[in-house]
């Protein structure tokens, strides 16, 4: 057995519950990494008992997500053609889309670094920061700038080398980067009294080193994939068939970044406490959603694989039990949650009146739970098939046709900070069943069109 079939064995022979659990642990052990890197931030912040502070990271989120969203452009683009593409048997071509991905990001990281450090306060402003919070916002941002290239490298390729069947791999890239931010949070913002500062050096050297572990890889014998320059090619329907599923992935991001951004605005008018209450509650939401985002890209490179290889019956078979497992979850997670909303918001606010508003919020946000596992286990499903206009519609839908309208009605409708907030479930749920929808379309179209090009 050569290495390819080594590599992806289990994506064509395996027991379905076992070629599903094989691929989402390591998935969602990753999440959960990122999860626990993104709670420290918050949690270790809070202990400096400023609750200025945790709003203006709260702010200062949505920037430094848009640029997680390029990494996400290349790593879900990347993956559902690479996955394809061996499962057509184009070992090849699935170098030249790794290389392709690799270096087209890191020009966009040094780009984005140089333009947040050019406009960094006009950035914070646009975002939502108050004269109370612009310059830790703008402190918070000008560090983390210098991390942005290897946070490309490190999110595009957490998600690429789950292509070529290696989802433990692709799991430890992500464990070494946060568990490097979690033990230097505490160490850099309490140790060195560093605060918002030592929060931004501790995200940077994870994401070095995180991405450091990728590239070692990546040029080692053990990968099928290249990142060698003489691989690089954006043309033979690289560049388009990344972009085709990358934008419309990243889209759903960058419209999450800019949706934080205006209810952080609309926030803003109830005070800095509503915005650092809005900010933990959408830290303690993240507890379920990593999970089930986990649990939705772990199984995009089997279902693309099984896709590539005309494979409809282990398709579907594949899909049957994720969604089994993914309802299952949310529930759980959402009564967890749900219950144990007030010691989750307490560890990161003290304030009485930040601690109020995320309570609120908090139980507000994870009424979205119950559906979430379908939510995402479909989008990854429409994005393995290569379907670039569904995966488009049901990217720009969640978090921008639907939500911004939802928002903008809500906050004129409603003289309430709950209620706003009730523009999130209200609109998860709306995605959930266009997704549903959307995957039927593809059933009974993308699907078949690929077995009529085919056999």
């Amino acid at each position: 057995m050569n290495k390819k079939d080594k590599t992806i064995e289990i994506f064509k022979n395996a027991p379905v519950p076992k070629a599903v659990i094989s691929n989402i642990i390591p998935s969602i052990i990753s999440m959960i990494m990122v999860l626990l890197y993104n709670l420290a931030d918050t949690f270790f912040i809070g202990q400096t008992k400023n609750a200025y502070m945790v709003a203006a990271v709260s702010v200062a989120t949505p920037v430094f997500l848009i640029f997680m969203a390029v990494g996400m452009l290349f790593g879900i683009g990347g993956t559902s053609l690479i996955s394809r593409k061996l499962g057509e048997g184009e070992e090849e071509k699935a170098k030249k889309i790794s290389a392709f991905c690799f270096w087209t990001g890191l020009a966009i990281g040094v780009a984005a670094m140089i333009f947040i450090w050019i406009f960094v306060k006009p950035l914070c402003r646009l975002v939502g920061a108050s004269d109370d919070t612009v310059e830790y916002a703008a402190q918070y941002l000008n560090i983390v700038a210098v991390g942005i290239p290897f946070l490309i490298i490190s999110n595009s390729f957490s998600n690429i080398i789950r292509s070529e069947g290696r989802a433990k791999t692709a799991m430890s890239g992500m464990i070494i980067g946060n568990l490097m931010n979690i033990i230097l949070d505490p160490i850099m913002i309490l140790g060195f009294h560093w605060n918002v500062a030592g929060a931004a050096v501790a995200t940077v050297i994870g994401n070095v080193f995180s991405a450091g572990f990728y590239i070692s890889h990546l040029i080692s014998k053990r990968s099928i994939l290249s990142i060698r320059i003489r691989d690089y090619r954006a043309s033979d329907c690289i560049a388009t068939g990344v972009m085709a599923i990358g934008i419309p992935a990243s889209l759903n991001s960058v419209l999450m970044s800019v949706s934080n951004i205006l209810i952080n605005k609309v926030m803003v008018e109830y005070g800095d406490m509503a915005v650092a209450g809005l900010g933990v509650a959408m830290k303690v939401n993240m507890i379920v959603v990593m999970l089930l985002i986990g649990l939705g890209t772990g199984i995009q490179p089997l279902l693309g694989f099984c896709f590539g290889a005309g494979n409809k019956k282990r398709y579907m078979a594949v899909l049957r039990f994720s969604l089994f497992l993914a309802f299952g979850l949310s529930l759980v997670m959402t009564v967890i949650c749900y219950c144990g909303a007030g010691p989750l918001v307490t560890a990161f606010l003290d304030n009485a009146d930040a601690f109020e508003y995320g309570m609120k919020f908090a139980r507000i946000y994870i009424l979205s739970g119950p559906v979430m596992g379908i939510l995402f286990v479909m989008i990854n499903a429409i994005q393995s098939t290569g379907a670039a206009v569904p995966s488009l519609i049901l990217s720009v839908s969640r978090q921008g046709l639907l939500y911004m309208p939802i928002l903008f009605v809500f906050s004129h409708i409603f003289d309430s900070a709950r209620m706003i907030a009730m523009a999130q479930p209200v609109t998860d749920y709306l995605s959930t069943g266009l997704a549903v929808i959307l995957f039927i379309v593809i059933c009974r179209k993308y699907f078949t069109r690929f077995e009529e090009e085919n056999h």
